[in-house]
C-alpha cells in the first residue's frame, strides 16, 4: 500500500537544512521548527531507510557515506521540484495576504505613497501593515517582509538592499530664532538635542571634525519612542534632531525645519533593506512580487540626497 502518511519531500528538506547549515539547532532556526522536533523527523528518515545517515556529537556532524548519497541526491530532487512548481506558477498571478512591518518614518513617509500602485498592480494580494519601530521578530509574529534601517547583525534572515540615506541635523525656525543657531559642536552641545528611547545602530549625532569622526549623545529634554514623534517635536520647535532625508526632506523643501552644521556633517549613508525568512527561489510569489516591487521603487532613490535648503 503507498505510505501516503510520510512527507517525503519534509524529510528531505529538513535534512539537508540540517547538513547545508552544520547542526540540528541552525537547521531548526531555518525551518521555524524545534532542535528536538528536527532532530526526531531526521530519526524517522534513518529508521524508515534502515540506516544511518549523519554521526551525532556535540561538536559536529559527520555524513556517513549514505548519508552523503542521500544528501546529494535529496538537493537534486528537491531542486527538482522547485522548478516544476515555478514553472507551474509562472503564469498564475501573485495572490494572498503579506504581512509587512516598517518603521513609523518610513512607513508614514516612504511606503504608505507606494502601495496603492501596488496593490493596482496586484489585485488579488492583501496587505497587513504593521508601523513600529520596534525590531520585531519576523517568525513570531509572522511577517513576511521587514523594513530594516541601519547596519544589520549576522542572523537567518535574508536580506535584499532598497536604498541609502543620509542624516541631517535640522531644527524649526522658530527654535533658531529664540536659542540661535549652532555654528560649531562646542555651541551644539548647548542646545536641546532630542533624541530616541533606544540604541540606534547609528549614533543619533554624529559629526565630522577636522577630518575625524565625534559622536555627542542625545542629551534632550525629550525623548521619542520612534521616529515620527521626534519629527513632531523638532517641527514644534522643542529642539534639535538628527533625522534620515527621507524622513525630513520635504519639511526642509517646505521651511518648516532648517538644516544645521552642515559643515561637519559626514554624510554618512545609511543602507535600508528588506529582510525577510527562506531562501529567495522558494518564496510565495505574493512576498516575491512585493520585494521585486519595492525593488524596483526604491533602488537608487535619493541617489543624491544630501539636504536641499
Amino acid at each position: 500500500m503507498p505510505r501516503i502518511e510520510i512527507n517525503r519531500s519534509g524529510e528531505m528538506e529538513a535534512f539537508v537544512q540540517v547538513v547545508d547549515r552544520g547542526s540540528f539547532s541552525a537547521g531548526a532556526r531555518a525551518l521555524g521548527m524545534t532542535p528536538s522536533a528536527i532532530s526526531k523527523l531526521v530519526a524517522r528518515l534513518e529508521a524508515r531507510l534502515a540506516t544511518q545517515l549523519v554521526h551525532r556529537s556535540t561538536r559536529k556532524l559527520q555524513l556517513t557515506p549514505e548519508g552523503q548519497n542521500f544528501y546529494e541526491r535529496s538537493v537534486r530532487v528537491l531542486a527538482d521540484m522547485d522548478e516544476a512548481e515555478r514553472c507551474a506558477a509562472a503564469g498564475a498571478a501573485p495572490r494572498g495576504r503579506v504581512r509587512l512591518n516598517a518603521s513609523c518614518s518610513f512607513g508614514h513617509h516612504v511606503l504608505l505613497p507606494l502601495l496603492p500602485r501596488f496593490l493596482e498592480l496586484h489585485p488579488q494580494v492583501t496587505l497587513d501593515v504593521v508601523l513600529t519601530d520596534r525590531v520585531v521578530d519576523l517568525m513570531d509574529e509572522r511577517t513576511d517582509v521587514a523594513i530594516r534601517w541601519g547596519p544589520l547583525p549576522a542572523s537567518d534572515l535574508v536580506a535584499r538592499h532598497l536604498l541609502d540615506t543620509e542624516q541631517a541635523i535640522v531644527a524649526s525656525p522658530a527654535y533658531l530664532d529664540r536659542y540661535g543657531t549652532p555654528r560649531t559642536p562646542q555651541e551644539l552641545e548647548a542646545h536641546n538635542r532630542i533624541g530616541f528611547t533606544y540604541r540606534h545602530h547609528v549614533p543619533d549625532w554624529s559629526l565630522r571634525v577636522d577630518g575625524r569622526l565625534v559622536e555627542l549623545p542625545a542629551a534632550g529634554s525629550v525623548r521619542a519612542g520612534d521616529g515620527e514623534t521626534l519629527r513632531r517635536m523638532v517641527l514644534e520647535g522643542i529642539g534639535l534632531g538628527r533625522l534620515s532625508l527621507y524622513h525630513i526632506q520635504a519639511d526642509i523643501d517646505a521651511g518648516r525645519l532648517v538644516p544645521v552644521m552642515e559643515e561637519f556633517n559626514p554624510h554618512d549613508r545609511v543602507p535600508i533593506h528588506a529582510v525577510y525568512l527562506g531562501k529567495a527561489g522558494r518564496l510565495p510569489a505574493r512576498v516575491r512580487a512585493l520585494l521585486d516591487f519595492l525593488t524596483s521603487e526604491l533602488t537608487d532613490r535619493l541617489a543624491d540626497n544630501r539636504p536641499r535648503s
